[in-house]
C-alpha cells in the first residue's frame, strides 16, 4: 500500500521548472569562454618555451575549470562572480602582492636578471679589439625572430652567419659592391632604419668564436676581439684588467677588495634593506616627515576645496526656481571633459610669471613658482578647477535621493535654510558621499600628474635641490628611485608599500566612522 501511495504522489508530482537560457546569458556564456581560450592560445607557447610549467599547469587547470564551469547548467551563482574574481585578482591582488615582493629585492638598473645574464653581459661588455684581430663587413638580418649576423670577409668575400650559439656558413647569399649583403635564403636583412630602430640589440649581440667574440663597431662593421674580463667559476669571481672581483651574493655585484663593485649586477633578496634605507638614509628620512605633511595638506585642502565648491554649485541648481539648469551643468562639467594632462600644462603656462594669463589679467608681478607659498596655493587652485566638477556631477546625483519632505518638514518646524541645510541636507550627503570623498582623498593623495605637469615638485630650495616645496610623496619617491642612479625599482617598490599603508589606515579610520554616521542616520 506504500508503495501505491508513493507511486501515486509521485504521478501527481508537479515538474520542476525549466531554466530558460536567455540571449544576454548565452553570449557571456560564449565571450567568457572565447577569453579563456585566446588566453590559452596566447599564453600556452610561451610558458612551454620558457619551460615555466608550474605556470603552464596552473592555466590549463584554470582554463578547464572556467570551461567546465560555463559548459554545464549548474553553479549559476559561480557563473556571474567567478569573472569579477578573475579580474580583481589580475587588476588588484597581483599588482600589490607584485610591488610587495619587488620591495624586498634589489630589482632595477644593473639587477634585472639572473647571475648568468650578467655574467655574460659583462663578458661581452669588455670586448676589445686585439691588434691584427679579424674585421667583417656586418649585415644584420632576421632568422625567423631572431636577430642575427652576416658576416662578409673583405678578403674571401664568404659570408657566414653569427649569432650566440656561434658561426655556420651562409649558400646562395648576394654580396653587393659595398660588402654589404642584399639578401640571403632563409634571412630577412634589415633595412638601415630597421637596423638603426635595433642598436641597442645590435650592440649587445656577441658571437662566441675560437679566438674571442664577434661584436658590431656600429651598424656595417664588426671585429672579433677578446673579453677582457673573464668569469672563473672556480673562485666565483671575475678577474682581467690586472684587478679580480668576487661575487657578493647578498648585494648582487662582483665586488673587489676596495669595496668598489663592476656596473653590471643581478638580482637578488635583499630582505629589509629597501624599508631600512628609507628610514635611515638621511637624505630620505631628513624630508620625508616635510614631504608627508604637505602630501596631507594637499589631499584634504584638494577633497574639502572640490567638494564644497562641487556641492554649492549643485545646490544653486537645484533649487525649484532656477531655470537653465542644464545649460549650466553643460558648462559646469567641461573642466572634467577635457583632458586633465593638457588642461594642466595650460595652467602651468597660465601661472608663468612673465606672460601667464593670470598675472596679466590682473596686473600682477607674482612668482607662482618660484616661491612655496604661492606654488603650493596655484596647484590646489589648479586641482579645485579639476575636480569640483566631479564633486558636482555626485552631489547632484545625493540631492535626488534625498524627500525634499524632509527639508519642508524642517521649514515648517522653524528651521531656517542654514539650519536645514545643517541638520538636514549636509548630514544626509555625506552619509552617500563619504566613501566617494574617501576614494577622493586617496586619489589626491599619490596625484602625481596634479605636481610633475604643473610645479614639477618645485621650488627647489638651494641647500637641498633633490626635494621641492611642492613634492608629494609619489614624486619625491619618483625622483628618488628613476632619477640620476637610475631605476631602482626595488627601491621604488618599498616607498610605495609605504604609502600604501598610510592611505589605507587612513581609509580604514574614515570608514569606521562613516559607520557610525550611517547608523545614526539610518
Amino acid at each position: 500500500m506504500t508503495l501505491d501511495v508513493r507511486a501515486a504522489s509521485g504521478a501527481h508530482a508537479p515538474p520542476r521548472p525549466r531554466r530558460e537560457i536567455t540571449t544576454a546569458f548565452l553570449v557571456s556564456r560564449i565571450a567568457v569562454l572565447a577569453v579563456a581560450a585566446a588566453l590559452l592560445v596566447y599564453a600556452a607557447p610561451p610558458l612551454v618555451a620558457a619551460g615555466s610549467w608550474p605556470a603552464l599547469v596552473i592555466l590549463g587547470g584554470a582554463t578547464a575549470v572556467i570551461a567546465y564551469l560555463y559548459l554545464t547548467r549548474r553553479f549559476i551563482p559561480a557563473k556571474y562572480l567567478i569573472p569579477g574574481t578573475l579580474f580583481l585578482i589580475a587588476f588588484q591582488v597581483f599588482p600589490v602582492l607584485y610591488t610587495v615582493s619587488t620591495a624586498f629585492t634589489n630589482f632595477g638598473d644593473g639587477h634585472r636578471g639572473d647571475k648568468t645574464a650578467a655574467i655574460t653581459s659583462i663578458e661581452t661588455g669588455s670586448v676589445r679589439q686585439a691588434p691584427g684581430s679579424p674585421e667583417y663587413n656586418l649585415t644584420t638580418a632576421l632568422k625567423g625572430d631572431r636577430l642575427v649576423f652576416l658576416l662578409v670577409d673583405p678578403k674571401t668575400k664568404q659570408v657566414q652567419s653569427g649569432d650566440p650559439a656561434g658561426l655556420a656558413p651562409v649558400t646562395g647569399a648576394q654580396v653587393g659592391v659595398t660588402g654589404k649583403v642584399l639578401r640571403a635564403p632563409g634571412f630577412t636583412v634589415l633595412t638601415a632604419p630597421q637596423a638603426a630602430a635595433r642598436a641597442q640589440q645590435i650592440a649587445a649581440l656577441a658571437v662566441p668564436t675560437r679566438g674571442g667574440l664577434i661584436k658590431a663597431n656600429g651598424l656595417s662593421r664588426a671585429v672579433e676581439g677578446r673579453a677582457a674580463l673573464v668569469y672563473d667559476a672556480r673562485c666565483d669571481c671575475v678577474q682581467g684588467e690586472g684587478d679580480r672581483w668576487t661575487a657578493d651574493e647578498g648585494q648582487g655585484y662582483f665586488v673587489n677588495a676596495k669595496g668598489a663593485h663592476l656596473a653590471q649586477g643581478w638580482q637578488v633578496s635583499v630582505g629589509f634593506a629597501n624599508f631600512a634605507r628609507v628610514l635611515t638614509n638621511p637624505t630620505i628620512s631628513g624630508y620625508f616627515i616635510g614631504v608627508f605633511g604637505w602630501n596631507v595638506v594637499f589631499a584634504l585642502a584638494s577633497v574639502a576645496s572640490t567638494f564644497a565648491l562641487g556641492m554649492a554649485v549643485a545646490l544653486a541648481l537645484h533649487h525649484p526656481r532656477m531655470r537653465g539648469t542644464h545649460a549650466y551643468r553643460i558648462a559646469l562639467i567641461l573642466p572634467y571633459a577635457m583632458p586633465a594632462f593638457a588642461m594642466l600644462l595650460v595652467w602651468r603656462d597660465m601661472f608663468n610669471r612673465d606672460f601667464g594669463l593670470i598675472n596679466q589679467l590682473f596686473g600682477l608681478d607674482v612668482d607662482w613658482m618660484g616661491q612655496p607659498s604661492t606654488a603650493r596655493l596655484a596647484v590646489i587652485l589648479v586641482n579645485l578647477w579639476l575636480g569640483f566638477p566631479y564633486m558636482f556631477l555626485v552631489t547632484t546625483g545625493a540631492l535626488q535621493a534625498i524627500p525634499r519632505e524632509l527639508t519642508e518638514a524642517a521649514s515648517i518646524d522653524g528651521a531656517t535654510p542654514w539650519h536645514g541645510f545643517r541638520k538636514v541636507t549636509l548630514p544626509l550627503l555625506l552619509v552617500a558621499l563619504t566613501p566617494l570623498l574617501i576614494s577622493s582623498f586617496a586619489f589626491n593623495f599619490n596625484n602625481f600628474n596634479a605636481i610633475a605637469l604643473t610645479s614639477e615638485g618645485g621650488p627647489f630650495p638651494a641647500e637641498s635641490p633633490q626635494v621641492g616645496a611642492t613634492d608629494l610623496l609619489i614624486t619625491y619617491t619618483f625622483r628618488l628611485a628613476f632619477g640620476t642612479y637610475g631605476a631602482q625599482f626595488g627601491f621604488a617598490a618599498s616607498i610605495s608599500v609605504f604609502i600604501f599603508a598610510i592611505v589605507a589606515l587612513i581609509s580604514a579610520v574614515a570608514f569606521r566612522r562613516t559607520r557610525k554616521q550611517e547608523e545614526v542616520y539610518a
